[in-house]
């Protein structure tokens, strides 16, 4: 099977309202997926490797201050494509978006959020 790496861009959109930090610190390995996943992505997590075939689970936490998450979206829903995740059950705050591996190649996933305006 192919053999390709998804780079993650969770981008933070900056709005002239305020700014709200998301955290520092070292880009963490993504974990182990759970439930019927191969690979869980974070907000903390920027590049991940996959093989086709495999699946991916994407959760966004929205940070204080932060409006939510935007749906994660595949730049090339040829190599990953979206797929239903009937499981899923997401908490205030929380985004989730689950995707399939069809083949090799490198494609971005981006979501985007900003600060929370009064």
């Amino acid at each position: 099977m192919g053999k390709f790496v998804l780079v993650a861009a969770i981008a933070l959109l900056a709005v002239a309202c305020g700014s709200a930090g998301t955290g520092g610190g070292a880009n963490p390995t993504p974990s182990p997926g759970g439930l019927g996943f191969d690979v869980t992505a974070t907000e903390k997590d920027h590049a991940v490797t996959m093989h086709a075939g495999q699946k991916l689970e994407v959760v966004l936490h929205a940070g204080n201050a932060m409006v939510n998450w935007s749906h994660p979206m595949s730049s090339d829903t040829s190599v990953l494509s979206a797929i239903v995740d009937p499981a899923a059950t997401a908490a205030r705050g929380v985004t989730l978006a689950a995707f399939e591996a069809k083949k090799s190649g490198q494609v971005q996933v981006t979501s985007t959020s900003g600060p929370l305006c009064p």
